[in-house]
């Protein structure tokens, strides 16, 4: 029996496992993709831009627009935040492919979310009365030349002293803060804007810091 043991003893291994190879460094994970915003108008360059167009109607048709002139809600128009006053587009919607030619004569959208906003003639002409907004693509049809200050709209109130409130507050932070009223054909409105920048991106970095602010900033260029 002891030999039997020694045996085994003898032929048994101590198995030696190698030690485990480096763990390989962890990659950094890329950043989530972030919306970019809308390209500036580059004087001297055709402007394109893609987005959700929405349209207006009988709210704002008569009323003075902020190129001056009246709005006729069955024209071919459209309000956009940064294009010069006057600047002939072409319209696509991009579900139809329908497209017509427009003229910007006003400023807007005041939300987010939209880039555009039509008359109700040119969104009949392009097939989404029904629908209200559509996506589409819009070039200039011709370079976009001159240049502008540019402000930023920080909220819209229906009572003025909310908006007083607000200018107050931001009057701390910021060193032009002034109100614009605004009225269609059954409400008025108190927008408050703050600043005049002589450029898009400068304009942005203010938006930027009101958003730190909670609220939901729009740029805009100055008329």
């Amino acid at each position: 029996m002891f030999a039997l043991f020694a045996f085994f003893s003898a032929c048994a291994v101590t198995t030696v496992m190698p030690p485990a190879p480096p763990a390989s460094p962890a990659l950094p994970v890329p950043p989530a993709p972030v919306a970019a915003p809308a390209p500036a108008a580059t004087p001297g360059q055709i402007y394109r831009e893609t987005g959700t167009a929405a349209w207006y109607g009988k709210e704002l048709h008569g009323k003075r627009t902020a190129s001056g002139e009246i709005l006729d809600m069955n024209g071919l128009s459209a309000a956009h935040r940064t294009l010069p006053l006057g600047t002939a587009i072409r319209v696509t919607n991009l579900d139809n492919f329908k497209s017509a030619r427009v003229r910007i004569n006003d400023r807007g959208p005041m939300v987010k979310g939209r880039f555009l906003d039509l008359s109700y003639g040119a969104a009949r002409a392009l097939g989404f009365v029904e629908q209200g907004t559509a996506g589409v693509k819009i070039e200039t049809l011709e370079p976009v030349r001159d240049s502008a200050p540019y402000t930023v709209q920080a909220a819209t109130f229906a009572e003025e002293e909310n908006a007083r409130m607000l200018k107050e507050r931001l009057s701390q932070k910021f060193e032009l803060v002034f109100i614009v009223p605004f009225e269609t054909n059954s409400v008025r409105f108190y927008r408050v804007r703050v600043g005049s920048y002589s450029s898009e991106e400068r304009a942005e970095l203010v938006a930027a810091k009101l958003t730190l602010e909670g609220l939901e900033p729009i740029v805009l260029r100055k008329d």
